[in-house]
């Protein structure tokens, strides 16, 4: 295994100090691993980039709750979540198949089995016209990063360059948003649409 002058450990303890550059050395240094365990188990590199984000979300979540128990094992303990967050969206896709476009979208986003009728369609206008004014009132940072990521279809990395941040901030922005949003929506009793964007 490779060695660093700065040890996992020692970079988990700073971030837990508030230093995020620390987070995102481990993110930098560990990301590439981390992806390829996903990609071969769910052999799709859409997928595997989105299970690879939900999986350090989860890692700063446990982290910033103090519920991360140092023992010089941060990688193994990063690789298990990922390993089960993709286990469970094998499971999942098992159970409900569906068909991958080449660009990594399902085929159900694209394919329309029979015409809306006017009224689905109007649904759908003020549904659509709802949501944008939803995210138009997030907090401007929030909606910067969602806007970039499911509009631009940006990755973390960039988004972070284009914003001046570290990715460890686009990750938490985006996870607000996304928990604002789905509050929001529940106000206003849109039921949430994982096409939209998933959870």
């Amino acid at each position: 295994m490779k060695k660093y002058s700065v040890s996992d450990s020692k970079l988990v303890s700073l971030y837990k100090k508030g230093n995020e550059a620390a987070f995102e050395q481990l993110v930098n240094r560990h990301r590439s691993r981390v992806f390829t365990t996903i990609y071969l188990i769910v052999k799709d590199e859409y997928v595997a980039e989105d299970i690879l984000q939900e999986t350090f979300i989860k890692v700063i979540k446990t982290i910033k709750s103090g519920r991360y128990n140092e023992e010089g094992k941060f990688l193994p303990w990063v690789m298990r979540i990922a390993h089960n967050l993709s286990i469970d969206y094998f499971r999942k896709n098992k159970r409900y198949p569906t068909v991958v476009m080449e660009d990594g979208t399902s085929v159900f986003n694209t394919l329309d089995f029979s015409e809306d009728s006017a009224e689905s369609l109007q649904i759908k206008k003020d549904t659509h016209a709802l949501l944008r004014q939803l995210i138009k009132e997030l907090p401007e940072a929030q909606r910067q990063v969602l806007t970039m990521r499911h509009y631009m279809d940006m990755s973390f990395k960039e988004i972070a360059d284009a914003t001046g941040v570290s990715i460890n901030t686009a990750l938490g922005r985006m996870r607000y948003a996304l928990i604002n949003l789905r509050k929001k929506m529940q106000n206003h009793n849109i039921a949430y649409d994982p096409n939209i964007y998933p959870k």
